[in-house]
């Protein structure tokens, strides 16, 4: 796959949006673990919107919209590069960093097990996980990282828990 982002004329500014959404402004256009990358700006954009101290419902709004632009976008890019789930799409990773720390106040430590355990799920795909790559378009990009992002939130629950016994 090219590591530009698509261009020439027949490209509609709705393209270009959507790579540049589906891509995390480029990130996921890194030679070499694009999604580690990608999903390492997810704690960094939950701890900005959690110090905005917003309420519950409104981080359950941007989220909603997050992962429905994350559908679109992701769509629209695999299929200008004619894949499935092209490894520059890092969309879904990002989203899914609503979901770890849904219940959990970023910090140093919870962004580093949140981030380890997300990885770890995201990487292994345990049952049901994998399953859901097989979602049509859109929605099989961003539904297994989603879920992966419900295993993770709740190994970080797991996490702290283990860590306040043993303080």
């Amino acid at each position: 796959m090219s590591r530009e982002p698509p261009s020439g004329d027949n490209l509609s500014l709705l393209d270009r949006l959507a790579w540049l959404y589906a891509t995390g402004c480029g990130v996921g256009m890194a030679p070499k673990a694009p999604g580690t990358l990608g999903s390492l700006l997810g704690p960094l954009l939950v701890w900005g919107w959690q110090s905005l101290e917003r309420p519950i419902h409104e981080s359950v709004i941007v989220t909603l919209f997050a992962v429905m632009l994350g559908v679109g976008a992701s769509q629209r890019t695999a299929k200008r590069y004619g894949l499935s789930d092209p490894g520059c799409v890092v969309c879904d990773e990002i989203a899914a960093f609503a979901i770890v720390f849904a219940m959990t106040p970023v910090t140093w430590t919870t962004a580093a097990i949140g981030f380890i355990w997300f990885r770890v799920f995201d990487i292994a795909k345990p049952w049901p996980i994998r399953r859901l790559e097989h979602l049509p378009g859109g929605w099989g990009i961003m539904a297994d990282d989603l879920l992966a992002g419900v295993f993770a939130a709740i190994a970080l629950h797991g996490t702290q828990w283990l860590l306040e016994l043993v303080r």
